[in-house]
């Protein structure tokens, strides 16, 4: 590279930095459009609309109606934002929480009456019919529309299917007999209804007709019937983009309730965390950057220079994505971003120790420039690949939660390659062009006595092993004591929910410092959320479920000590937000992405060896974590979620690094002693091990000390993930590795 050129992407670079600060801070425009501040946030972050449907009808669901119920408009709220929240509240209502609103009637208007779903006749027995196109006074047709009131079909037995007969719906292409892709909606029907569509079908097949899909109110699509559909499966297909198909199923998603409901009440809540936890969680990011950013400047000189610019770009770059991808960020998504951001840094601690391995073999900085990011490659791209599948599976059919980290992660991993990779490379080279030739403005590296960890390997399985069985006994313990076996917040529990009206319109920082603490002495737990409603002087009160006289101290103690009139404060019964569905469906995505590392594993490194050493490293690093859950009784929530899926992200990242250096080793091995090579490749990587723990623990740190008590939760667990993920990394994956390959020997 000329100087001339090297200066101008340097200040080009600069320059973006420079924009990309303003524009994240002031925003493209005078509204703030692609600012931080214009990033959706959750409820935990900014509040939204919370609205609350009681079932129709004189009879009480039954528990398992509910639950089903609730499971299906999880699904479908999801539609506006993956970190909605549904929860049934006493034995008859639903409530549901979307984040980033402040519009409760628009919500109401586009998600409908929920349970008024029909698959209707084109025609009755005697060739009446049922529905077709309306006319406009002009003569132009305006759809589709019914002969008869739904209530006269129904009871004429016109209707065909009911929803409560689907079981499912979704969205997805075919390919047609020209070989285009079209978009079509997938059914999938219950037994009952399976018999049900078979009989419609099979009479409108014979008819040539339609059967038409009414919800809410209108005739929402009418699809010829091709064949008789016999088998519980059915396509609608027809000229559909594929938001459209997304949204007739969803619409048949949710037509399908087992309960039906009516709206009850609306309301804008406030944020769960207030202000405090967003103002400090920034501040927390900025000290964590800054303290990161001289890290790397001091251990690794002008390549660190280089490592803060690209890092800038990185962070700057991520806020606008998050802000034009409309993601929505809560407490969980902080988590992926934070991850990303210990990657981002791994990938150039990673290429700067290559670089001084060869600048320390003789060959020239300009040379060693290029053969670190060549050689640095592959560990790079295998790490954060891994990961990305990872991201790539959870995102696909994880919920809530599990679906925003997944998002923020996905997003990091794929522009910290790119700013590691890209921006990183052309930094260092234009600086060496200006004139930072010397080697010893990038160091290096220097022979240092092996470690021999593989000779302590039974010590570190024993000490693994001692750390995951005393998570057990803690859990027993704690259910001798007659509490849970972890400490499970209401996300997983469920509780009470407590609406007061104060005599005055208390702050956010009020409910803080004086509303929690109150509430926290009588009920002997911290494990509060309050919610104000906007426009009222009501904070809605979430705890762990209470007794009648639990309810009736806290009564006398809000009376006592803010004056609360007693007759204006009511309580319900409210689930977990967190379903057992969702559990399921997040612990099968967390099975199937950890199947799908393991494979690529095994694929790129052609040896299951090293996949089935990864997975173990991993399971270790999760278990370790979970035992210090149940002795720390931290509380057990959606951030639990959050936490646990970093470390896998994190686990796996490390033990690549190594694997990948053992892999380079292998062909040198000979008959040489391969506990050396295994011994020599960890030490090869182990500053890369301690300096991206150290970086990424100083992130989570700043988080610990400056954050409020729900982000302290969240990040004391984090930190012993990193602290764990960098021991099984170093400790044990080169161990497990090493008695697979002597215990298994491949056959020839």
């Amino acid at each position: 590279m000329k100087k001339s050129s090297a200066i101008i992407w340097l200040i080009a670079l600069i320059a973006l930095l420079a924009g990309g600060i303003y524009a994240c801070v002031y925003g493209f425009d005078a509204e703030g459009t692609g600012s931080a501040a214009s990033i959706k946030q959750g409820l935990d972050l900014a509040g939204g609309v919370s609205i609350t449907y009681q079932a129709v009808g004189e009879e009480k669901p039954s528990k398992e109606d509910l639950s089903d119920t609730v499971y299906k408009l999880q699904k479908r709220v999801e539609g506006y934002s993956t970190e909605a929240q549904v929860y049934s509240e006493g034995d008859d209502r639903i409530n549901i929480e979307i984040p980033g609103v402040s519009d409760a009637n628009s919500i109401l208007e586009d998600l409908g009456k929920p349970g008024s779903l029909y698959f209707i006749r084109q025609t009755d027995d005697e060739g009446n019919q049922n529905y077709g196109y309306g006319v406009s006074e002009d003569g132009t047709t305006i759809g589709y529309m019914l002969a008869k009131p739904i209530d006269q079909l129904i009871a004429e037995g016109q209707v065909a299917v009911e929803g409560t007969d689907v079981a499912d719906a979704q969205a997805g292409s075919v390919s047609d007999n020209m070989n285009n892709q079209q978009f079509v909606v997938s059914l999938t029907f219950t037994p009952e209804g399976t018999t049900k569509f078979a009989e419609a079908t099979t009479r409108a097949n014979l008819l040539g007709e339609t059967i038409a899909i009414y919800y809410d109110g209108e005739i929402v699509s009418a699809p010829t019937v091709n064949e008789p559909i016999t088998n519980g499966t059915g396509q609608i297909s027809g000229s559909f983009t594929y938001e459209e198909a997304e949204q007739l199923a969803s619409t048949i998603r949710i037509g399908g309730l087992k309960v039906e409901l009516e709206e009850l009440r609306s309301n804008v809540v406030g944020a769960q965390l207030g202000e405090e936890a967003v103002a400090t969680s920034v501040k927390a990011a900025l000290i964590g950057f800054a303290i990161v950013a001289l890290f790397m400047v001091v251990i690794y000189l002008i390549p660190g220079v280089a490592s803060v610019i690209a890092l800038g770009l990185y962070t700057v770059i991520t806020v606008l994505l998050l802000s034009a991808f409309d993601i929505t960020l809560t407490l969980p998504g902080i988590a992926g971003i934070i991850l990303s951001i210990g990657m981002a840094v791994d990938a150039d601690v990673i290429i700067f120790a290559r670089i001084r391995e060869e600048i320390a073999s003789g060959k020239t900085v300009a040379s060693s420039i290029d053969i670190g990011f060549k050689k640095a490659l592959s560990a790079i791209l295998d790490g954060n690949i891994t990961t990305l599948i990872a991201a790539f599976v959870l995102g696909v059919m994880g919920t809530g939660s599990v679906k925003g980290f997944a998002q923020t992660l996905g997003l990091g991993i794929v522009v910290s390659m790119f700013t590691a990779l890209v921006i990183t490379k052309i930094i260092l080279k234009s600086m060496f062009a200006i004139g930072f030739k010397d080697e010893k403005f990038y160091g290096k590296a220097k022979e240092r006595k092996v470690v021999k960890f593989l000779s302590k390997r039974v010590v570190f399985f024993i000490i693994s092993a001692v750390l995951i069985l005393s998570g057990f006994v803690f859990m027993g313990v704690n259910k001798a004591n007659g509490n849970d076996a972890l400490n499970y917040s209401l996300e997983f529990k469920g509780g009470t929910s407590t609406s007061v009206t104060f005599n005055e319109d208390l702050s956010l920082a009020d409910i803080d410092s004086k509303v929690i603490p109150a509430i926290a002495a009588v009920i002997d737990d911290n494990n509060i959320q309050c919610q104000k409603v906007q426009g009222t002087n009501e904070v809605v009160i979430k705890t762990r479920t209470l007794s009648v006289s639990q309810r009736e101290a806290l009564n006398d103690a809000l009376a006592s000590q803010f004056g609360v009139d007693v007759d204006k404060i009511t309580a319900e019964t409210i689930s977990s937000t967190i379903s057992s569905e969702m559990r399921r469906d997040a612990i099968i995505a967390v099975v199937i992405a950890t199947i799908c590392m393991l494979i690529y594993i095994w694929l790129r490194f052609k040896d299951i060896r090293f996949a089935a050493s990864s997975v173990l490293a991993l399971v270790h690093d999760v278990l370790v974590v979970l035992a210090f859950y149940a002795a720390a009784r931290v509380s057990v929530g959606n951030t639990f979620i959050a936490c646990m899926l970093t470390i896998v992200g994190y686990s796996i990242n490390a033990t690549i690094v190594i694997f990948d250096r053992i892999r380079e080793n292998l062909p040198g091995l000979g008959k040489g002693d391969l506990e050396a090579l295994v011994d020599k490749s960890i030490n090869q990587t182990l500053s890369r091990s301690i300096f991206t723990s150290i970086t990424t623990f100083i992130m989570v740190a700043a988080l610990y000390i400056l954050g409020v008590t729900s982000i302290r939760e969240f990040a004391l667990p984090l930190m012993v993930g990193i602290v764990c993920g960098t021991y099984s990394s170093v400790c044990l994956t080169g161990a497990m590795w090493y008695v697979f390959r002597t215990k298994f020997v491949k056959s020839k």
